[in-house]
């Protein structure tokens, strides 16, 4: 049995840390003693393992959040079988994440030394969501801000190339890697003439009235790091299945 403040320094959080997941139904309801302090067992140390572990990494929002969020709700409710199955799937998601990252990083290197390469597929926006895995809205969103500049059919319909869909990819990378949009939009103007700066340098020097607020270079590695921590999950839960 385990007092608050033993457990959380099992598992390295804050003691006020480790009743946010009660309240948040990441641990099982823990029972409280005749003086009122609660009283956790190996069950919610294992529990509290799973949630440390599954959002371990630096970089985890969007899709990635929910899905390390639903295997912590599940094995909060004693659901490891089901646990064990979202594990599978958040690591399958975080692999395709990280292939489109070194796809975007190759794109970038391709486009900034003209070796670009653009057939003549077309789609349309719900084929490009789809692709992507990006809401209408996101599309929407990077047009307003002068991301993307989507070409027009006679009848006024959007139709995207393969040159919009790698522009795409690599916009879609760099805000997962938390650059700000102003960053992303001065790499895409630089590229045609800064060919001799690195993309990083690019992207971490501000303009004259530019302020990259949130700016991280380690995504892959951070994507690495997810993987390894996924796996580690299926790991515990499929021994505690065992059990």
């Amino acid at each position: 049995m385990y007092s608050t403040k033993e457990i959380a320094s099992l598992v390295n959080v804050h003691p006020n840390t480790v009743r946010i997941y009660e309240e948040w139904k990441y641990i099982s309801p823990v029972p409280r003693a005749v003086n009122g302090y609660r009283v956790f067992s190996e069950l919610h140390l294992f529990q509290l393992q799973i949630v440390r572990t599954a959002f371990h990494c630096e970089i985890i929002q969007g899709h990635s959040r929910a899905k390390a969020r639903a295997i912590a709700e599940a094995s909060g409710k004693r659901d490891f079988k089901r646990a064990f199955e979202l594990a599978h799937n958040y690591l399958a998601h975080l692999e395709q994440e990280y292939q489109l990252a070194l796809e975007a990083v190759l794109l970038v290197e391709q486009w900034l030394s003209g070796k670009e390469s653009l057939p003549n597929q077309t789609y349309t926006r719900i084929e490009i969501t789809q692709l992507l895995n990006l809401s209408p809205e996101i599309l929407r969103n990077w047009e307003r801000n002068g991301l993307l500049t989507v070409p027009r059919l006679p009848n006024n319909y959007r139709i995207y190339t393969e040159q919009e869909l790698n522009r795409m990819k690599i916009i879609r990378t760099l805000r997962a890697a938390h650059y700000s949009m102003s960053a992303i939009l001065r790499l895409l103007n630089s590229a045609g003439q800064l060919k001799e700066l690195s993309i990083k340098e690019i992207l971490d020097t501000p303009g004259e009235y530019e302020d990259i607020v949130t700016v991280t270079d380690r995504l892959i590695y951070s994507l690495e790091e997810a993987i390894d921590k996924a796996k580690e999950v299926i790991q515990m839960l499929e021994s505690k299945n065992k059990e």
